[in-house]
């Protein structure tokens, strides 16, 4: 059970909406289609920087980049929390053993962690 409630990894049946660490989405396919998933991927924050544009430096898997965190404006986002971050956004504050284990999780995906690291390589918050 991770801090946001029941985890499923990333067995999500066809059709179906689920959770991988609070941010895995079905666009509830039919039975017959194929499931689109998005993930999002921990990154430890290590800087904050422009509180009115709700912006902050995170680290993930090496690569440090901004991202916004208006999202998490409630929780009060620190340097050393962990996020999950999906297209340049804090989705939710994770602790960081449960990001150490979505880290593990997501490497042991493959291509999709490797497409999620590399779409935080992309991105161009500012």
């Amino acid at each position: 059970m991770g801090a946001h409630g029941p985890v499923t990894r990333f067995a999500v049946p066809t059709g179906s909406l689920g959770e991988v660490h609070g941010s895995l989405r079905s666009s509830r396919p039919g039975p017959e289609e194929e499931c689109t998933v998005c993930l999002g991927i921990p990154g430890e924050v290590v800087e904050l920087l422009d509180s009115n544009r709700h912006l902050a430096k995170v680290d993930v898997a090496g690569v440090r980049r901004n991202i916004n965190i208006l999202l998490l404006e409630d929780e009060g986002v620190a340097p050393g929390d962990w996020v999950l971050i999906h297209v340049g956004f804090a989705m939710a504050k994770i602790d960081e053993a449960e990001a150490q284990e979505a880290l593990e999780t997501l490497r042991q995906m493959g291509q999709a962690y490797a497409d999620e690291v590399q779409a935080v390589m992309e991105s161009q918050i500012a």
